[in-house]
């Protein structure tokens, strides 16, 4: 059985699917990318500034499945460019203790919704 996690302090989704689904204890997010939730404009001023919103629209997600970052175990970091890779780093790693940090994957791609230069997305078990 599956139930949908919905926030409004998370964006809406601008497609077929939903900000993140839980299945037994475990929650599977949608990416996030860096849109205001409110106004559902980009933030994307500096690398720094757009990962941060990415940050906080996750946290947003985990919160509404009574989870944080503590629950995480995977998350996949999508970026246009790797050349953002330690400004990213450094942001991302503001939300995790290092010694129980996530396993992870960074992946450079050509292009991502919206055009923007970075998509997080998570899996957290309770």
């Amino acid at each position: 059985m599956k139930k949908i996690i919905r926030t409004s302090k998370a964006p809406a989704p601008i497609g077929p699917y939903n900000q993140a689904v839980l299945s037994g204890n475990t929650l599977y997010t949608s990416g996030q990318i860096a849109l205001h939730p409110e106004t559902m404009e980009l933030i994307t001023d500096s690398i720094e500034i757009e990962t941060k919103q990415v940050m906080e629209n996750m946290k947003a997600v985990l919160e509404a499945a009574d989870m944080t970052f503590e629950n995480v175990v995977k998350t996949s970091i999508f970026i246009s460019d790797m050349n953002n890779f330690a400004e990213i780093n450094a942001v991302y790693g503001e939300y995790f203790n290092e010694d129980t940090a996530p396993a992870r994957e960074t992946v450079e791609v050509a292009n991502l919704p919206k055009f923007v230069n970075v998509e997080i997305s998570m899996i957290a078990v309770k």
